[in-house]
């Protein structure tokens, strides 16, 4: 009787303060902030045994992890104590209506060195694993990335228990290169050659596996959120002895099947449980290399509580080949009974059942211009210009600065003419599109659009026919904001375009999107109203074109 007593206690203690904090968050009429200053600075590190110059935010490699609830406003404060420009983009996090704190260089203008700016943005109607870099030039290769960590507010339930802890996994491949030499090489037409390593939360070689990274508590179970942050290299991870319990990929609960190990593609994030049901002892585990002719990987260990014991000599080898990925893929599935960031079930939005308005074909395009390599969608290879191409057309001077669809939504041909210029398409808002993403080339591709969740419907080898669309998931595919393309193969995804803005659809291999794989949607809405998109901040940096301009006439209310 009294433990009844006192269970129910503490479930009205609960109640009150959930209704404490809506009371509360509608006396303010806003949510929750979350503050972060950032003192952006070189720093010397011999992370794979050669001392370089890395990218610390405040001191640290990786930067510090930004944990937040859905719908907290975040605002960072970055002070940029480089020598060169510098911008944060949020990898995944959608921006509803807000493209103005994209940290793109299409969308904002740099952070030039010796001063500060505030970026603010929500992360909107969200759960999940997400990751921050700095998206100028190179300057990713060496650094300034960090975890995104966005968790379910207090009355939305997650599908499993809470874990013992939520554990950060970044994993990437690594260049001995400083970004500037990397940027010189491909300018100069050359390729910056293999990556020299793997890291696992900034520490390679011997010094990722001593000391241990995690203890364990026997009999407890712990979350893992795995990104990678790398530039280059698709990896699989591992852990010595223990099955991993998927439960979340971009941002979407997943059904919770086991694995032994799990490819993870560049700009990837997904997280895992792993209990810890072993013998006390320690265990290692491991990120290396997929499809690249001289592997590498990066070892790291876990440590059970009071363990003394090493961990074993056999170190479990990753799959080989990419048809294994492939299928791995192939079984990932939407959790239709898990609730999303929002009260409303995730299985509610029948995206299979929306007809498709459009098809934009975008086909990995590869050439010489004037003996510089170039990469680009259906002929076009994208290059920034002077002025942010969002200011642009909002103090309408776009066509001052570029040109809206120079390409077409299929490609001309592998071999057709290849131009440079900035490269923005247009889209209808609030229609339902398909984008298929074909990678001709023998290495592999991973794509990632701004601003937007889609379902990640069907890929296959090959090219891609209207005749696949018979083996699209039209049920229950994970809705996500990355997409990996085999060598030689198709992706296909479906979204609908409702986030009014200027969005960055791009390479995540850094090289690649250098060199020009990248492009920007415009999608406008015809009511420029605040109900659909926000008015640019006063506070926003103005460089270009759009110096002295006056202010267009605000949005207003619908």
């Amino acid at each position: 009787m009294a433990a009844t007593t006192m269970r129910a206690t503490a479930a009205g203690a609960v109640l009150l303060l959930a209704l404490l904090l809506v009371s509360t968050n509608v006396g303010r009429a806003e949510d929750p902030y979350v503050f972060f200053e950032w003192h952006v600075t070189y720093g010397t590190k011999s992370l794979l045994g050669v001392p370089q110059k890395v990218i610390l935010i405040n001191g640290e490699f990786p930067g510090p992890r930004i944990n937040c609830s859905s719908n907290n406003n975040i605002v960072v404060n970055v002070f940029n104590q480089l020598d060169q420009p510098l911008l944060f983009t949020w990898n995944g996090i959608q921006h509803r209506k807000n493209s103005w704190q994209d940290g793109m260089p299409g969308t904002n203008c740099p952070v030039v060195p010796g001063t500060n700016y505030t970026f603010k943005w929500q992360a909107k109607d969200q759960i999940g694993s997400f990751f921050y870099f700095p998206s100028i030039g190179m300057q990713r290769t060496v650094g300034g990335y960090g975890l995104i960590s966005v968790v379910s507010r207090l009355l939305i339930p997650v599908p499993f228990d809470p874990p013992a802890d939520d554990l950060q996994v970044l994993i990437g491949d690594w260049y001995n290169k400083d970004h500037t030499v990397m940027a010189s090489l491909l300018d100069a037409g050359k390729s910056p050659g293999r990556p020299a390593g793997v890291l696992i939360n900034g520490r390679g070689g011997k010094d990722a596996a001593n000391p241990p990274m995690f203890t364990f508590e026997a009999g407890k179970t712990y979350r893992l959120r795995i990104c990678n942050v790398g530039i280059k290299a698709s990896l699989n991870f591992r852990i010595q002895g223990h099955d991993m319990r998927l439960v979340e990929m971009d941002g979407s609960h997943t059904v919770q099947d086991s694995f032994d190990s799990l490819d993870v593609h560049v700009g990837h994030c997904l997280s895992v449980l792993v209990d810890a049901d072993q013998k006390p002892a320690d265990y290692l585990m491991v990120a290396s290399t997929r499809f690249m002719v001289e592997p590498s990987s990066a070892s790291a260990v876990i440590r059970y509580a009071g363990s003394n014991t090493p961990p074993a000599p056999n170190v479990p080898e990753p799959p080989a080949g990419w048809a294994w990925s492939l299928n791995q893929w192939r079984s990932f599935r939407w959790n239709l009974t898990a609730s999303a960031a929002r009260p409303n079930p995730q299985g509610s939005y029948h995206y299979g059942q929306i007809n498709i308005t459009r098809t934009i074909k975008l086909m990995v395009t590869r050439g010489h211009l004037e003996g510089k390599l170039k990469y680009g969608f259906n002929g076009v290879s994208h290059v920034d210009a002077d002025t942010p191409l969002k200011l642009a057309e909002y103090f309408n001077v776009s066509d001052k600065v570029f040109k809206y669809n120079q390409m077409g939504d299929s490609p001309p041909g592998v071999n057709g003419p290849m131009h440079v210029a900035p490269n923005v398409i247009t889209a209808e808002f609030r229609t339902f599109i398909e984008v298929v993403f074909e990678n001709p080339e023998k290495s592999m591709d991973s794509l990632h659009i701004d601003g937007y969740a889609f379902f990640a419907v069907g890929m296959g080898p090959g090219k891609w026919s209207p005749d696949l669309r018979k083996t699209y998931n039209l049920l229950d595919a994970v809705s996500r904001h990355t997409i990996q393309v085999y060598p030689r193969s198709w992706s296909a995804v479906m979204l609908t375009f409702d986030n009014a803005g200027m969005w960055n659809v791009r390479s995540n291999l850094w090289e690649r999107h250098y060199l020009g794989e990248q492009l920007y949607i415009s999608v406008i809405s015809p009511a420029r109203s605040l109900r659909d998109e926000y008015n640019m901040p006063e506070t926003n940096l103005r460089c270009g074109k759009v110096v002295g301009l006056p202010l267009p006439p605000s949005y207003l209310p619908a």
